[in-house]
């Protein structure tokens, strides 16, 4: 089979594989969903809805940032991207479902991948009683995310990390 039918099946089989996951949320799988699926999984960074919109017009140039932010929203509440918020500046959008850190420079806003393992007992080691000290208070711990702040100076991050996330 040559690269190119591989690449036609692989790309049939996750659209397949999203149009399930959406249809299984309540969501209809539309070409737009799509497209906004296939860039957030195409990048390292994590873009805003803005950064999404401009970047899938050169594909859909019809598509309206309303349905950008339509098909964000479908793909968060379908479980197929993640929200990442702060208190200030726009929300960014991430579909790596792997768990991960991130690190976001505060003079641009930008989030990306930390690369750095994934520690599952990350929360254990800072405090070995916290769960169970939240959980006398009526919190349940189901998760857990870490951001690194910080600033670049000078550089961009690609010059800095090379990840594959």
């Amino acid at each position: 089979m040559s690269s190119s039918a591989v690449e036609q099946t692989a790309r049939a089989s996750g659209v397949q594989h999203l149009r399930e996951v959406l249809e299984l949320a309540g969501w209809r799988c539309t070409r737009q969903r799509v497209a906004v699926f296939d860039y957030l999984r195409s990048v390292v960074s994590h873009p805003t809805a803005e950064e999404v919109y401009v970047a899938v017009r050169r594909r859909l140039p019809k598509i309206s940032l309303a349905t950008v932010y339509k098909a964000l929203e479908a793909l968060v509440q379908s479980g197929l991207a993640d929200k990442l918020t702060t208190g200030e500046g726009p929300a960014r959008y991430d579909c790596h479902s792997h768990e991960h850190y991130h690190f976001r420079c505060l003079k641009s806003g930008d989030v990306h991948d930390l690369p750095a393992p994934y520690d599952p007992q990350l929360i254990d080691k800072l405090d070995p009683d916290l769960v169970q000290v939240l959980g006398k208070q009526g919190f349940h711990v189901t998760g857990y995310r870490l951001e690194v702040l910080g600033r670049f100076e000078g550089k961009e991050p690609s010059s800095v990390f090379k990840h594959g996330s």
